[in-house]
């Protein structure tokens, strides 16, 4: 057991002068753990903490993080939270920073976070932030209340059509370019948890399959010169304080299991990966395992 900081010093000083938003872009310096804990990300994409060991997303490229190349600056693989590709309890700690919200079938995620993982970090938007501001790409409204995590199901990409046609034709400006930024904390639900996660999901037989719209005109967007700049620095940080030698000496396939029968009995050949506890097979290609079913 160890005992959680869910902030820093720095995040506590400049809560204290009401400077919230530099508090909460500090949030992703602060990872409050041993040095010797393993670390692994889901949904790492284009941006992931400094401090994991092992990286895990479902794409190379997807609308979900806005066409951001995935980063490979350490160990990758491609993989489903729902089916994490590990063994039981092969991390110590997990970070799972706006992905849950992705999930069509957050059960089965929180569960297998739960199976991999000792403890770890989960971060989504609030219910109330995907309510008033939704996403295509996101399926669940969640939020945290007496020490558990409650999970909504959407039934579509916009939950309340009527909300949302008033909130753009009325507040939308205002609330996203003033009051959402000054206080992200408010709109954001982030917990840690430890050995167990309380959680309920409220509508479980809700299906929020959908599918996503990924017209070519979603690669146009604009990147501002702030954003180059927040890219490069964070960039840096990674650089500089992750664990790059410690990283360079994981030996994934001792860390890898099938995904469907969760056996370590994997074998690699050439650009495949066969499972012979059920015979079934996976790719990989460039150092990167892709532990995502073939079809």
């Amino acid at each position: 057991m160890f005992k959680i900081k869910e902030k820093s010093f720095l995040m506590k000083f400049f809560d204290s002068f009401g400077l919230k938003k530099i508090s909460w872009s500090l949030r992703r310096l602060h990872c409050p753990i041993p040095k010797n804990f393993l670390v692994l990300e889901i949904g790492s994409g284009g941006n992931p903490y400094y401090r994991s060991n092992v990286l895990i997303d479902k794409y190379l490229d997807t609308k979900e993080r806005h066409w951001a190349p995935l980063v490979k600056d350490r160990k990758v693989i491609l993989g489903s939270g729902e089916y994490l590709p590990f063994k039981n309890k092969s991390f110590d700690f997990i970070v799972a920073s706006h992905v849950l919200e992705h999930s069509i079938e957050p059960e089965l995620f929180i569960k297998e976070l739960m199976r991999v993982g000792n403890s770890g970090y989960i971060e989504t938007p609030h219910a109330f932030f995907e309510r008033i501001n939704p996403y295509d790409d996101h399926r669940s409204e969640i939020y945290f209340r007496d020490n558990t995590l409650f999970i909504k199901k959407k039934s579509n990409s916009i939950e309340d059509k009527e909300l949302n046609f008033l909130y753009e034709h009325k507040s939308k400006k205002i609330m996203s370019k003033k009051v959402i930024p000054s206080n992200p904390e408010v709109f954001h639900t982030r917990i840690y948890w430890n050995k167990k996660i309380n959680y309920k999901i409220l509508n479980p037989n809700q299906i929020s399959s959908w599918k996503i719209n990924s017209s070519v005109d979603d690669h146009l967007f604009h990147i501002t010169l702030r954003a180059k700049f927040a890219k490069y620095f964070l960039f840096i940080v990674r650089y500089i304080f992750s664990q790059r030698k410690r990283n360079n000496t994981i030996d994934i396939k001792q860390l890898l299991a099938c995904p469907e029968c969760k056996k370590n009995k994997l074998y690699f050949g050439y650009q495949t990966i066969y499972c012979h506890q059920c015979d079934k097979k996976y790719s990989h290609s460039d150092g990167i395992p892709n532990l995502n079913p073939l079809l």
